[in-house]
């Protein structure tokens, strides 16, 4: 059960949530870091998968705010998302390696550490994230969840990656100067 104080802190605008999640921890059974990159997702939005309404694979962004939306994009890469309001997600894009960085050498075959969690499929590959995660919430075992400490002059923000819809949105949000990054700013 999530509990009602971090559904709070999940039950506002994607756009609120990614930015708040800048500085946050996440880990996955003792693997993770601090979330360094965040891309906001509305059900207005033509980017989103929510945009058409519900379906089986994106039932989990009408579930309860503050659980997992696990999908894989383009049939390769596991992506991780926080569910906001009914219909909208935060994608995880970009971590920074803090705890089990041994565990995320091993599974993603990398030495350079900035290469380790810099993008929403090398995170899951890392910290081991994949199907069997979608709908769990991220504030309780094996996820574990504490809120950012960084000051809110330290979040950037641009345009998402990757899209070819809704490509003008400013959705996406980092920790300036972050060596972590999927992309820079």
């Amino acid at each position: 059960m999530v509990d009602p104080v971090d559904v709070d802190f999940f039950a506002r605008d994607a756009l609120v949530v990614a930015r708040d999640l800048i500085g946050a921890t996440l880990t996955l059974s003792g693997v993770g870091g601090i979330i360094v990159e965040t891309e906001a997702y509305r059900p207005d939005d033509p980017a989103s998968h929510a945009y058409r309404g519900e379906t089986p694979r994106n039932a989990p962004m009408y579930g309860a705010p503050g659980t997992a939306y696990v999908y894989r994009s383009y049939g390769l890469h596991w992506c991780l998302n926080a569910v906001c309001l009914p219909g909208s997600a935060v994608l995880i894009r970009a971590l920074q390696p803090q705890s089990g960085i041994a565990e995320m050498h091993g599974r993603r075959g990398v030495a350079d550490e900035r290469l380790l969690c810099s993008g929403p499929g090398k995170l899951c590959q890392a910290l081991g994230i994949d199907g069997s995660h979608n709908r769990l919430p991220l504030t309780a075992p094996p996820f574990e969840f504490a809120p950012s400490r960084v000051d809110p002059s330290a979040i950037v923000s641009g345009r998402r990656i990757g899209l070819s819809k809704a490509v003008e949105f400013e959705w996406r949000f980092g920790l300036a100067g972050s060596i972590y990054l999927s992309r820079r700013f």
